[in-house]
């Protein structure tokens, strides 16, 4: 009974002595991953503490890509929680946590500069309308798979934060076509592959899969090489080449060469 006392104690004195930080957000949802499209485990208000075990990266909200794992077990947006610090507070999760920084897996989510970049390259549709070629797309390049986008889960007209957490939810889709299609041998860093998720959201995964880009870098080619030489030939829509392509496979390649540290595939850092 005394030890039984003296454990529930030092539990007890713990938990009292944890570092918490409020919630900024009104309704705020954590989430069983660290992503927009994870399941919903809970929710906090606005003004709630909470209590952060380890931080990781995933889908990026308003720019910042870090995500909390509370002492619930489950991920928040660190957009929403008031840390202090444009950054990490504590240790990065470890071992199969799932997201972007599971041990011996891919990237799901790319980094802050591939989403802006798609974005930008897309641009902004608040409402469901058909793009220069036809296609009807919504938000930043959604394209829809019923009618009217019916089934976008945020309300029309969309802001660019619900257009930017749309994004977000598209894609992971297009990271995972490209890992697999892609071989182990194969090396990326964040932003090569933010750059070629954003190619692959642009032409479609088909496309990839059958492109020569792809099995050059299977072939085990210089991936800067490649991605010079391969993304460039993407430039036509509806049968004609559009400035817009021109411009945007530039602004890939500048990303794609622009050095990191932190790999990407076939493990993500």
């Amino acid at each position: 009974m005394k030890l039984f006392s003296l454990a529930l104690f030092a539990a007890l004195s713990a938990t009292s002595f944890a570092k918490t930080y409020p919630v900024t957000g009104n309704t705020v949802n954590c989430r069983s991953g660290p992503g927009t499209s994870y399941s919903v485990k809970k929710s906090y208000k606005k003004g709630q503490n909470v209590s952060i075990s380890c931080q990781t990266s995933g889908t990026s909200v308003s720019g910042n890509n870090i995500w909390d794992k509370t002492s619930d077990g489950c991920y928040v947006a660190d957009h929403y929680v008031k840390t202090g610090v444009n950054g990490y507070v504590t240790t990065k999760c470890g071992g199969s946590s799932g997201g972007g920084g599971s041990s011996g897996s891919y990237c799901k989510n790319i980094n802050t500069a591939g989403v802006n970049l798609v974005a930008q390259w897309e641009g902004f549709v608040a409402r469901p309308k058909p793009d220069p070629i036809g296609l009807p797309t919504v938000g930043y390049g959604h394209l829809c798979q019923k009618k009217n986008c019916a089934e976008v889960k945020y309300k029309f007209p969309l802001s660019k934060s619900t257009a930017k957490q749309l994004l977000s939810d598209d894609l992971p889709k297009y990271t995972k076509c490209l890992a697999g299609y892609l071989n182990n041998k194969v090396k990326l860093n964040d932003n090569q592959l933010a750059a070629l998720t954003s190619w692959s959201f642009n032409v479609g995964c088909g496309n990839v899969k059958t492109s020569t880009l792809i099995k050059r870098l299977n072939k085990g080619e210089s991936p800067n090489t490649v991605a010079g030489q391969e993304l460039p030939k993407w430039r036509m829509a509806g049968g004609r080449v559009m400035q817009g392509l021109v411009n945007r496979r530039k602004a890939e390649i500048k990303l794609f060469k622009t050095s990191s540290s932190k790999q990407a595939y076939p493990k993500c850092q």
